[in-house]
């Protein structure tokens, strides 16, 4: 289960508008809306890469895709494995059989 979240969305999306607009630091802000600095800064920063300014980051979309991506990943694996057990134990029964 996920840990509840600190801080409102509506807050978080008011201080990211604010620091993107008014040029403030971002520390200053988070301080005038009671939210520790670095929350905000990861929060700045998704914004920036969604909206393009930030090339180097992976957009929201992007980091959902890949999050898909592994999970799939992760059960294609778990299934080979499974198979690769399925077909040792069946290939031991075979040759069991054969060589009585």
């Amino acid at each position: 289960m996920a840990r509840p979240k600190k801080y409102p969305d509506e807050l978080v999306a008011r201080g990211v508008r604010l620091a993107l607009e008014s040029g403030r630091p971002i520390a200053h802000v988070a301080a005038d809306l009671g939210m520790h600095p670095e929350t905000l800064r990861k929060k700045v920063r998704q914004a920036e890469a969604d909206s393009g300014s930030r090339p180097d980051l992976p957009t929201t979309a992007e980091r959902e895709e890949i999050r898909k991506l592994r999970a799939e990943n992760f059960e294609l694996r778990r299934a080979n494995e499974i198979l690769k057990s399925a077909s040792v134990f069946f290939a031991t029964e075979l040759d069991a059989d054969r060589t009585r």
